[in-house]
């Protein structure tokens, strides 16, 4: 059990039946009456996020996460298969559980799975990754002052705005938390 008093960003509670993480708290102690926690809570299961307001001593059971560490090895039509490294035990998930979450991870990738109680609700792929272009419209030397983009097709399929220079077989890093190209490699 934690109070709302020991609120902190990232922490994941129990409440009505869900699990919740803490994005945003804030103590506020008006001029008149009692002091009280705002929250801004974000459902982990299915994304949406709702606003509470807690009294600084009001208790929720702390949501104990799992993250392990897994091989993502293929898929099959709706189904992602994946490999426990150390216990060779395999999992598959369904699309609904992946969501776009594989959008920049190969094949013999590593990824962490999120799981409550034995039910997994996310993955999370690496931070970077780095991928081969296979698709792109040819570059021009010296289009590089305006900061123009234009569409590349990753090894993947994904589709990344990448700088007019890079061409087509360049291997580029991207930040999959916002599918950003950063650099060549």
């Amino acid at each position: 059990m934690i109070s709302a008093g020991d609120f902190r960003n990232g922490i994941t509670i129990e409440m009505d039946n869900n699990i919740y993480q803490i994005i945003e708290f804030q103590h506020v102690k008006p001029g008149k009456g009692a002091a009280f926690v705002r929250t801004k809570l974000k459902n982990i299961k299915n994304g949406g996020v709702v606003e509470k307001t807690f009294r600084p001593t009001e208790k929720c059971p702390q949501a104990r996460i799992d993250r392990k560490d897994m091989q993502y090895l293929y898929s099959d039509g709706d189904l992602y298969h994946f490999m426990d490294v150390e216990t060779y035990d395999q999992i598959a998930l369904n699309a609904d559980n992946v969501g776009d979450s594989l959008k920049f991870v190969k094949e013999n990738d590593m990824v962490k799975i999120c799981s409550h109680n034995g039910d997994v609700f996310a993955i999370e792929p690496p931070l970077f990754v780095e991928l081969e272009i296979t698709d792109t419209e040819p570059g021009f030397k010296g289009d590089t002052a305006t900061g123009a983009t234009k569409p590349a097709v990753v090894e993947t399929g994904a589709t990344v705005y990448v700088p007019l220079f890079v061409e087509q077989g360049d291997k580029i890093k991207i930040d999959t938390r916002t599918g950003e190209y950063l650099s060549r490699v």
